[in-house]
């Protein structure tokens, strides 16, 4: 008894120990306010562990939701991976979350992008930053603010795009599309979504009023919040953006992403961005939105005893070091 005992206490102590390893991160991280824009941003700048730099900088643009810093730590391996080719990583609250001024769903892809700006335009005043090294990294719905935070500032030197994709509606019908299609449903399923979709169109067409939603019993769980936002954003389109840009861009995709048309993405950006060398394509086959394996995501206990015990495992392999090999590219 003593003797199982002792055995299920060194087996906790080495459970705990491991977790604790393996979240524990080659960098140093420290809580920043972000002044220059609309309202300060709570953001957090996580530096290489060794040395005062100057260091290249990751902006990280998020994509849609409530997100906080750290992506509730799924950014931490990517920060890590960063730091080992010299770049710092800079990263901060939505307007709105964890007690941040303001509200993320009151911003257009513009009001973005000059946050965005602004928060480069502050790291610039840092001894430890390299202004000459500073680019951006973003996710799905970044993929319409980076383009444009490039066309504001000549000086960026490179985007990470992660899963971006290139025109809002077309966007919104196919995740709606190849959710139906992954979870087998009915011709009938398929059809009411056809008919919400046309009515969500007028709707946004009319410029109606989440008042005009309710009345028409139309507002299906969406917040006011929600579809004011919607009516600010819907009519969003990377490309004329993307004409623009003429550094190094990393695009990244899962062939398994339900929510961009990643195949209509690639195809956009080898058309737009050809310049010799411009673009890098990092393709992912069993990878989803997240860069996840697909039957990780699918299980929640899977997932996330991995994003606990092995938080750098959760990437499909090569996302990580792919990304150190395109930082070390830039200016190698």
């Amino acid at each position: 008894m003593v003797t199982s005992l002792a055995v299920v206490v060194v087996l906790i102590v080495g459970l705990v120990g491991w977790t604790l390893y393996q979240n524990t991160y080659d960098i140093r991280e420290e809580k920043v306010t972000i002044s220059g824009g609309s309202v300060p941003l709570q953001g957090v700048l996580a530096l290489p562990e060794h040395g005062d730099g100057p260091f290249g900088l990751v902006v990280f643009v998020h994509g849609d939701g409530p997100v906080d810093a750290t992506h509730e730590t799924f950014y931490r391996p990517v920060w890590e991976a960063f730091a080992k080719a010299g770049y710092a990583s800079l990263s901060w609250d939505k307007p709105g979350v964890n007690g941040a001024p303001g509200n993320w769903l009151d911003q257009s892809m513009d009001d973005r992008a000059a946050e965005t700006e602004a928060a480069i335009e502050w790291a610039r005043g840092r001894s430890d930053v390299d202004p000459s090294r500073i680019g951006l990294w973003g996710a799905s719905q970044a993929g319409w603010v980076m383009p444009k935070v490039v066309n504001l500032d000549p000086d960026v030197a490179f985007v990470i795009a992660v899963g971006p994709a290139i025109n809002w509606l077309q966007q919104g019908e196919f995740n709606t599309l190849a959710e139906l299609s992954e979870r087998n449903a009915s011709a009938d399923a398929f059809e009411k979504a056809r008919v919400d979709r046309a009515k969500n169109l007028d709707q946004l067409a009319r410029d109606a009023t989440f008042g005009d939603l309710v009345a028409s019993g139309e507002a299906d769980g969406l917040t006011e919040d929600r579809w004011n936002f919607i009516r600010k954003n819907y009519r969003s389109d990377a490309r004329a953006d993307l004409e623009t840009v003429k550094v190094p861009v990393l695009l990244i995709i899962g062939g398994q992403d339900v929510n961009v048309d990643v195949a209509d993405t690639e195809r956009v950006y080898r058309e737009v961005l050809d310049a010799p060398g411009q673009l890098v394509v990092e393709k992912y086959p069993d990878a989803t939105h997240s860069i996840v394996d697909k039957n990780l995501e699918d299980s929640e206990v899977m997932s996330a005893l991995v994003a606990v015990l092995a938080p750098r495992s959760i990437f499909a392999p090569g996302y990580l070091a792919d990304q150190t090999a395109f930082l070390e590219g830039i200016h190698g």
